[in-house]
């Protein structure tokens, strides 16, 4: 008799899932160079320093090729002071300086040159800043543009029931109280006392100072 040949059991092959497949297929995206905005944590208050030491740095290094911008954002802001209109400056983000560099080239030496800066904290994401969204950028960006236009605003905003003096227009001199404040026209709806009575007038945010 024949040897009996010994049967070997049957091999299963798994079919891959569409899933399996697409992962072995895939391959990492390169990095696509573009512009984009960073934010640099700093100590508050030296903030324009630090834009400074970072432009200078720009020069000397030459990274004028992929770092574009060192923005402050700040807005121009009025108070009323003795009757005259003074201007100021506010920092809209304070602590904060924005970077705007190409996304494959902040990083490494240049990153650590700007982080060791007197007064800078580091990089949102440090060692590998993370971007900002478009929509964080230009929130913060389009403040700032807004501002340089616009030029109007109170640095202390005006609070219902306040008590303010009028410094422009027919009721120069008088006193009244705040009933209504209107952000948007800049407008604000004041009683003033005439021949005894309340009387409403509408003023500008500049017509009235606040009385200290």
């Amino acid at each position: 008799m024949p040897p009996v040949q010994e049967e070997k059991p049957p091999v299963f092959f798994m079919a891959k899932s569409k899933k399996e497949k697409e992962e072995v297929a895939e391959e990492p995206k390169p990095v696509v160079p573009e512009r984009r905005w960073y934010a640099l944590r700093v100590i508050s208050g030296h903030e324009k320093k630090i834009k400074e030491r970072i432009e200078l740095e720009i020069e000397r290094s030459n990274w004028k090729d992929f770092i574009f911008q060192v923005v402050v954002p700040t807005e121009k802001v009025y108070k009323i002071r003795s009757g005259k209109k003074v201007a100021q400056e506010r920092n809209l983000l304070p602590g904060y300086v924005l970077v705007e560099a190409l996304n494959t080239r902040l990083h490494g030496d240049v990153v650590k040159t700007i982080s060791e800066m007197p007064n800078v904290v580091y990089f949102l994401g440090k060692d590998n800043p993370t971007p900002m969204t478009q929509a964080e950028a230009n929130r913060l960006l389009g403040i700032a543009d807004e501002s340089l236009s616009s030029g109007e605003t109170i640095a202390e905003p005006f609070i219902v029931g306040e008590t303010v003096k009028i410094i422009d227009g027919p009721f120069t001199d008088f006193i009244g109280e705040i009933k209504e404040v209107n952000e948007e026209k800049r407008k604000l709806k004041v009683i003033v006392k005439i021949f005894g009575r309340g009387t409403e007038v509408m003023l500008s945010f500049l017509q009235v100072e606040k009385i200290s």
